[in-house]
């Protein structure tokens, strides 16, 4: 009997390198490799030269899966897959305009959504935020299914275009925990002691200005903080503002892609910081929850969804200077215990797997 051929649109590709639609593709594939005839299109970005991955296959495109070029790549992805697939997995409807499409070639069609209600992030202009809401709309209406990482999307999904969803959240558990090595220490001085780490992309709504501004006055722990701070005017300029103010306590670093440095950065960490206020259910959340972190979150609905309110939230600098202050021995195992708990039931990559297949 002939496998089922599905085909992952939307993301840069696979292996993952970039962030949470990619690492959902890599995993994904492989758990369900030998169920399904996997096809994955990769944008210029990927640089592998693989043309296999997963027992899948992969599509290189001269386009990137970012920017204006992003309705391109995605539309030529599709055209293509339409013709190739029995199933169609779009993870991010950049152009979701062309889902009525479907109508002609009347294959199943699953439109994972992403974070919360994209078209309302700050970092976007009017414009930005009108194309936006359109693809998400039309997605929306032509999709066989509609997919979102929470409840509160699937709520404003009903809301906005009268849609049903269906709730998948991300996996964590592919991330491990790296012992430090001389090497390590040589490269980042900072894993000799105890620091707080927070991971993101330089984006006005993660809000790492408030995380900057905190840390300037917080002396009992520094914070590393990674972000791709040159993708933004909002970045650069932070980036530039403190290397210049030259704190001691602040540590930044730029993007870390090479899987083990992150995760030895993020696993040996005292605390992780999570600081971003308009996502769903964030993969950087829940990888640190995985690593067995104790978390402190910013807070918002999403995010207490997520940790089952059983973090520490702040809104601005006071309230995160307050958590930093509050830390002992005590606090910090009672609050790595139960982040794993909750990882290790809600967010394992074998779980969302299968209800991925419930939807194939």
């Amino acid at each position: 009997m002939r496998k089922k051929r599905v085909a992952i649109v939307g993301t840069n590709g696979i292996p993952a390198k970039y962030g949470g639609f990619e690492t959902l593709a890599e995993n994904l594939t492989y758990q369900l490799r030998d169920r399904f005839e996997f096809t994955v299109y990769c944008s210029k970005n990927q640089k592998t030269g693989l043309r296999t991955y997963n027992n899948s296959k992969l599509i290189t495109l001269p386009l990137s899966a970012n920017g204006w070029q992003s309705v391109i790549y995605d539309s030529i992805s599709l055209l293509h897959a339409w013709f190739t697939s029995d199933v169609i997995l779009v993870l991010g409807p950049s152009a979701g305009f062309m889902l009525s499409l479907n109508r002609i070639f009347r294959k199943k069609i699953l439109v994972n959504h992403g974070g919360l209600n994209e078209w309302e992030r700050k970092k976007y202009s009017k414009l930005q935020s009108q194309i936006s809401y359109f693809n998400h709309k039309k997605a929306a209406k032509y999709s066989s299914f509609s997919i979102v990482d929470n409840s509160l999307l699937s709520n404003s999904l009903f809301d906005k275009f009268n849609k049903q969803s269906k709730i998948i959240r991300y996996g964590g558990d592919h991330v491990t925990k790296q012992t430090i090595t001389n090497e390590d220490i040589q490269k980042y001085l900072f894993l000799k002691n105890p620091y707080a780490v927070s991971v993101s992309r330089a984006q006005v709504d993660n809000n790492l200005h408030v995380l900057l501004k905190a840390f300037e006055t917080i002396d009992e722990i520094p914070l590393v903080l990674i972000a791709n701070w040159n993708i933004s005017d909002y970045g650069t300029s932070l980036k530039e503002e403190y290397l210049k103010k030259n704190i001691k306590n602040i540590i930044i670093i730029d993007a870390i892609y090479d899987q083990r440095d992150l995760n030895l950065i993020r696993g040996n960490a005292t605390v992780y910081i999570h600081s971003h206020s308009q996502c769903g259910t964030a993969p950087s959340l829940v990888e640190a929850m995985s690593l067995g972190l104790p978390v402190i979150s910013f807070d918002v609905p999403t995010n207490r969804e997520t940790t089952q309110n059983q973090a520490l939230y702040f809104t601005e600098e006071e309230g995160l200077r307050e958590n930093i202050k509050k830390l002992n021995q005590e606090i910090l195992i009672e609050l790595k215990e139960k982040m794993y708990n909750i990882a290790a039931v809600e967010y394992t990559w074998k779980a969302i797997a299968k209800q991925y297949v419930n939807l194939f």
